[in-house]
């Protein structure tokens, strides 16, 4: 679909935006519509639209749930839930720090995805927004975020598929405490360093393989719809579930489209 109006400059598409829940425009000043394609309003970008469509379609009563969202920017879907939902709780992680303390200035509390201080069977809901592609060990973070979900609990995640038709690779491992790295360093922002949030693996579609093995199965959504502003490259969305009850997500344990 090509957009409303385009000039050099600028692309804009009018429609609803799913996190302001208004009337809006989408306008992005480049082509790389990931960070560039915001909502007038709310200032919102299409992986975080994604991640709300999907919240709305699984949880439509997210609202009333416990939720845990771990590295969040408020800005979004984080804001709109932060602000909505009065059993939400969110974490950052800064190893000077000890685990499970709370920020006295700021407010979150400090947690590592892949070691928490959190008890078992805690959350409905665990949030992650591009945090996959950082960690040295998501399957332990995958164990652990299932561990403090409850029975028919789900983790929604945004990451990067990045290598569309080749299996993910590792950039960086800990070796003796150090980190070795595979690949030339590349990082991310982080919310809580100015040095940056270190890539350590380059995830493909086999996130979901890898996922799984952890015994929760996983399943991949590829929203596009523009008329949301859902459109740009790397804002599939992964849904992780723990049973034992009936899977909300039915057969789909691998890849669908929601159009």
């Amino acid at each position: 679909m090509p957009p409303d109006s385009k000039d050099d400059n600028c692309w804009t598409f009018e429609g609803h935006c799913p996190i302001c829940e208004r009337a809006t425009i989408f306008r992005a000043d480049n082509a790389w519509f990931r960070d560039s394609l915001k909502c007038e309003h709310c200032g919102s970008i299409p992986r975080e639209r994604a991640l709300m469509r999907a919240l709305d379609m699984f949880f439509p009563q997210w609202r009333e749930l416990a939720i845990h969202e771990s590295s969040p920017v408020f800005r979004g879907v984080s804001k709109k839930i932060r602000e909505q939902c009065p059993g939400y709780v969110f974490t950052q992680f800064d190893e000077a720090l000890p685990r499970g303390a709370v920020h006295p200035q700021l407010g979150w509390r400090n947690e590592d995805l892949a070691h928490q201080t959190f008890d078992s069977s805690l959350f409905d809901i665990v949030v992650t927004q591009d945090v996959f592609e950082h960690l040295f060990d998501p399957v332990a973070a995958t164990h652990e975020i299932m561990r403090t979900l409850r029975s028919g609990g789900a983790h929604l995640f945004t990451v990067p598929i990045v290598r569309k038709n080749e299996p993910s690779r590792r950039r960086a491992w800990i070796v003796n405490d150090q980190t070795v790295h595979l690949l030339p360093a590349e990082y991310h922002g982080n919310p809580v360093s100015n040095l940056g949030a270190l890539v350590t693996v380059d995830w493909g579609y086999d996130i979901l393989r890898v996922l799984s093995a952890t015994g929760n199965p996983h399943a991949m959504l590829y929203v596009d719809d523009i008329a949301q502003g859902i459109r740009a490259e790397y804002i599939e969305v992964i849904v992780g579930y723990r049973g034992p009850i009936e899977n909300p997500l039915g057969s789909h344990h691998g890849t669908f489209n929601l159009a």
